[in-house]
């Protein structure tokens, strides 16, 4: 059977909400989660729907993208396709011609797993390597120490604080609590927490928001910040300590985060709580054509 590939709708969100949750395991590189749908949501649905590329065979999902920007298309594929010549040759395909609708012309990255076959014909078609992400993780089969703040599980009546914190930790962002219940309301949250630490004058500090795949799967942080005007107290520690724990109480295995390299200090940040530092990973990128 030929590789189709398309949009799936909003309707065919759960699809591939449900293949990304299958296809997370602990022996895997650093590759697309279905929280990475799940925050793409504060967007709403239908954005959501718009930004998500599919390919299938005879029915079956074999590989899924967002397009987390317009010219940035995070890739991941199924375990058993990675080396797949077909699937392969259709993906490299389809990112490079802009009438198949996947990126646009001009300069275009693409983020997709370390060793699957597409990374080579990339590499072949010219695409370079862009500049080094950390990929790091926390195994989560121990219990997790106390993270010595106090923490607070954001419910729809305190979006509005975890939106200010990320206002604050996060140059440009224009997050609010209408974002954070579009989020809320997408079906990646069902199995994920929103959390916020208080200092000891009830100052809210830092954020992070938790996606689980499922017990036995890894589950990710995205995003993590914190207050620009609290940090160097070690808040940032503290909220992934706890982020890390309420991973743990939905039954991860692990959790998971990536951040870029030139981040020294949240590299550290993310160490100092007990998470392991991975091989870098590169985004693939064209430069933009002549014309």
């Amino acid at each position: 059977m030929a590789i189709v590939s398309g949009k799936l709708g909003v309707d065919g969100l759960s699809e591939a909400v449900g293949v990304l949750r299958e296809w997370q395991n602990d022996g895997a590189p650093m590759q697309l989660h279905p929280g990475d749908l799940g925050w793409f949501w504060r967007s709403g649905a239908e954005a959501t729907a718009a930004a998500v590329r599919t390919w299938s065979r005879d029915g079956q999902i074999l590989a899924v993208g967002l397009l987390d920007g317009p010219g940035l298309l995070r890739l991941t594929i199924a375990p058993d396709a990675q080396r797949d010549e077909e699937l392969a040759q259709r993906l490299l395909e389809d990112v490079t011609e802009p009438e198949c609708g996947v990126l646009p012309e001009g300069r275009v990255n693409i983020e997709a797993p370390m060793g699957a076959l597409v990374q080579d014909l990339l590499f072949e078609d010219g695409w370079n390597a862009d500049e080094p992400w950390t990929p790091l993780r926390r195994d989560l089969t121990d219990p997790v120490k106390d993270p010595g703040v106090r923490i607070e599980l954001v419910g729809p009546e305190r979006a509005h604080v975890f939106a200010a914190v990320h206002r604050a930790a996060f140059v440009g962002s224009g997050f609010t609590a209408e974002r954070w219940h579009a989020m809320a309301a997408g079906l990646p949250y069902a199995d994920a927490r929103c959390l916020v630490a208080r200092d000891d004058q009830g100052n809210a500090v830092a954020a992070v928001t938790v996606w689980s795949a499922g017990p036995g799967r890894p589950g990710l942080l995205e995003p993590m910040g914190v207050h620009r005007e609290h940090r160097r107290h070690g808040y940032g520690e503290a909220i992934t300590v706890a982020a890390a724990a309420a991973l743990q109480e939905l039954g991860s295995s692990s959790a998971v985060v990536c951040t870029p390299s030139s981040h020294a200090g949240a590299v550290a940040t993310y160490k100092s709580a007990g998470f392991q530092q991975g091989p870098e990973i590169r985004d693939r990128y064209r430069e933009a054509q002549d014309v």
